[in-house]
């Protein structure tokens, strides 16, 4: 067997490993920048170097260790939640709710008008999911019935989305929001940061409140009612957490998928499969992952404005694939 190694060894080894690919990040990309005049341009006027710096590199790096960390960490809540490893904002339909609202706005000029319509807009949309989800599922619905209204709600939303860019009058704007859908983090600015940070935090903030709650729910929901969990606050602020960090996530990044599941799978033998330390872990984890991506994307085929969402779901949908077929063998 395997031994596990310390939690706060582990945290410590994910944070240096987000830390050196943000610095990584800040070093690559198209303008050939050497690495000391692009930092030193961080800090300094320097031009062009700076204007590329703080207003090109540094928001992309920002937002892929956010994004990442945000997808990460919904994950892990939402199978700790729902005690389900398969589970994950794709799964529930919020992200594709986010996607939604987000291409509603912009279809309807309000993006350009009004700063804040789009991340609003994607909040509203994920929360509206959620909310349908419980919904359609029952106040005591279990994780399994849960799991079957959110794809539910996702095909629905992914239809709707469909008929929206049918219907858009501006073909331009329907073959820009086509490539957003996919998922990228380029051209992106402190614009960007400024508007999705705050409610990607809240979600984080409502997440870290679970953790004793998600252990004991590992005893099953009536134990864990039994030893004082609020079920329906565990509810609540799982589906206020998910939709408000997810929704300003695919407000700047558009739909990446996977990463949610990918990433708590990799991290749970590490930390004993407590969903309190695995919610701080994935959250980590989500951000490498994401980072590493973005690398790829750039260094791959950097002239071909190769989508992150795609290099995701190149990495995922085979995970997903070995995912099942274990559950298959096991059962």
């Amino acid at each position: 067997m395997t031994k596990r190694p310390p939690f706060a060894l582990l945290l410590a080894g994910l944070g240096l490993l987000v830390v050196l690919l943000f610095l990584a990040s800040l070093a690559v990309g198209p303008s050939d920048l050497p690495p000391a005049r692009a930092f030193a341009a961080l800090f300094a006027d320097d031009g062009a170097a700076t204007l590329v710096m703080r207003e090109i590199r540094l928001p992309r790096a920002i937002l892929a260790v956010a994004v990442g960390a945000t997808l990460g960490l919904s994950g892990a809540l939402l199978q700790g939640w729902l005690r389900n490893p398969l589970a994950d904002t794709g799964v529930l339909g919020i992200g594709s709710g986010a996607a939604l609202g987000a291409v509603v706005v912009i279809v309807s000029g309000l993006a350009g008008t009004a700063p804040f319509a789009l991340p609003v807009a994607a909040l509203l949309g994920a929360g509206t999911a959620a909310l349908v989800v419980t919904m359609v599922a029952g106040r005591h619905a279990a994780g399994e019935t849960l799991i079957l209204a959110g794809v539910a709600v996702s095909s629905l939303t992914a239809a709707l989305t469909t008929l929206v860019l049918n219907l858009s009058p501006n073909p331009f704007a329907t073959h820009e929001i086509v490539f957003w859908m996919l998922g990228s983090l380029a051209d992106r600015s402190l614009v960007h940061v400024a508007l999705a940070l705050p409610f990607m935090a809240l979600g984080w903030i409502a997440a870290a409140r679970l953790g004793r709650d998600l252990d004991l729910l590992t005893l099953g929901g009536e134990t864990a009612a039994s030893m004082g969990v609020d079920l329906g606050r565990v509810r609540w602020l799982a589906l206020f957490s998910t939709a408000a960090s997810v929704g300003a996530a695919t407000a700047v990044s558009g739909v990446i998928g996977f990463v949610g599941l990918v990433v708590p799978h990799l991290l749970r033998p590490a930390v004993g499969s407590r969903p309190s330390r695995l919610l701080a872990a994935s959250a980590l984890g989500g951000a490498a992952l994401l980072s590493s991506a973005d690398l790829a994307v750039r260094i791959v085929l950097p002239h071909r404005d190769l989508k992150l969402g795609v290099v995701t779901a190149l990495i995922g949908a085979p995970f997903f694939f070995r995912l099942l077929l274990a559950r298959r063998r096991g059962a």
